[in-house]
């Protein structure tokens, strides 16, 4: 038997705290989440927490910018430039829509952020940064697709991504109210696959010439 003591790896543990951070921070929002609660989902203590990220809003804003990075690295690893416009458009925006639909804590932290009136991000410039990416992909895919004339021109790469991301996330955040008022659950595979189709073809006929 080995005598030595056991130690945690410092990012095995830095890990754990995130997941369970973005589970109380998605739950109960920065306002109502515990720093004690969080310790307790994991094998670490409040004092630890403390040690890594130095607040509640340091964990948070830690949160908020390894989420961002979720859906920035998913695009990036889609190798576009193999693709022809249309159909590295079209993978992208289904990658937008699948990221949203199986990351609703994703959801529901950026919303929660709006609440903050996005303070922690303005104080988080690697999100920015991050972000800044998927406006350059668009950009360059736009820019592809006029020259090769496939796609409108002139189209601005940030109202792009609004168009796109707008609704991916709206089935989401408002998928509860939705099926309280119209009675469909839109985690139901048949909308889900609905709703893929029908993005991915509303955003290609708008950028049509």
């Amino acid at each position: 038997m080995d005598p030595r003591p056991r130690t945690r790896d410092p990012d095995q543990t830095r890990r754990s705290i995130l997941d369970a951070a973005l589970a109380e921070f998605a739950e109960k929002g920065l306002s109502g989440a515990r720093v004690d609660e969080i310790a307790a989902r994991t094998a670490t203590t409040k004092r630890m927490i403390y040690y890594y990220f130095g607040s509640k809003e340091g964990l948070y804003a830690a949160v908020l910018e390894e989420m961002y990075g979720g859906i920035r690295d998913a695009e990036q690893a889609l190798e576009l430039d193999s693709l022809d416009p249309v159909a590295a458009m079209r993978r992208l925006i289904e990658t937008t829509f699948d990221y949203h639909a199986a990351h609703p804590e994703f959801v529901r932290m950026v919303a929660v952020e709006n609440i903050h009136n996005a303070r922690h991000l303005q104080q988080a410039p690697a999100v920015a940064d991050r972000n800044d990416a998927v406006i350059r992909t668009l950009r360059g895919l736009l820019d592809r697709g006029e020259r090769a004339g496939v796609f409108r021109a002139r189209v601005d790469a940030v109202d792009l991504h609004l168009l796109i991301s707008s609704f991916c996330f709206y089935r989401v955040s408002n998928r509860h109210t939705l099926q309280a008022i119209f009675g469909r659950d839109l985690t139901a595979p048949q909308h889900v696959a609905a709703h893929r189709r029908m993005i991915v073809e509303a955003v290609l006929g708008w950028l049509r010439p």
